[in-house]
């Protein structure tokens, strides 16, 4: 095993608005001393709290994860780091690792909520090698846009969405459109093809 639990720190690269699931988004993850990127698909509430923080927006009421910073602050809790830990089909898990001054928790989140409480606490994200190596998807070049918008042709929209529509291509076809949604920037899509190259791998 021994390399497979090495812990790579991992920065946001991206978060991506797509059309094709509503109100699904790709959090695109990458390692800092590498090419490798780690798309996750969450829910829109969660982009948007990632996102807010991000771009430095105020929201006019606190959202649920400021209200967890401003509790921690309030207790002189503190999330030390993010940790990615484990991958079970298609299902990021996370933890917050948090001190009080005195002992360190370590606190089961979902993955969206953990990174829009790390950007909050401007803590670090960490993940295991075996989680890179088995769902990260390598990136030919950095040329990367922040926060892309992304919108898909109608044509493409009819077939992603149809349920299930990439059991049916073969792996060279999955290949083939994971390059090319990537090469679109269309990293929720990418995300998918990703999961279904993945799962045939593991079967």
């Amino acid at each position: 095993m021994g390399n497979d639990i090495k812990k790579i720190k991992l920065d946001i690269v991206g978060l991506s608005y797509s059309q094709t699931q509503s109100g699904a988004y790709a959090l695109v993850l990458g390692e800092i001393s590498g090419r490798r990127r780690l798309p996750i698909i969450i829910g829109s509430f969660e982009a948007q709290a990632i996102a807010i923080e991000i771009e430095k927006m105020t929201p006019s009421r606190p959202l649920t994860h400021d209200l967890f910073k401003s509790l921690g602050q309030a207790f002189n809790i503190t999330v030390q780091e993010i940790i990615i830990y484990n991958l079970i089909d298609g299902i990021f898990y996370s933890k917050l690792i948090c001190f009080d001054g005195k002992k360190t928790v370590e606190i089961d989140a979902r993955t969206s909520d953990a990174i829009a409480v790390s950007v909050r606490f401007e803590c670090p994200i960490y993940t295991y090698e075996f989680i890179l190596s088995t769902a990260g998807i390598v990136i030919e070049g950095n040329d990367f846009v922040y926060l892309e918008n992304i919108s898909e042709t109608p044509e493409e929209k009819t077939r992603t969405s149809a349920a299930g529509a990439y059991t049916t291509l073969s792996e060279d076809e999955l290949k083939n459109m994971l390059q090319q949604a990537l090469s679109e920037e269309a990293y929720e899509k990418a995300a998918k093809i990703r999961d279904e190259l993945t799962k045939r791998k593991s079967s």
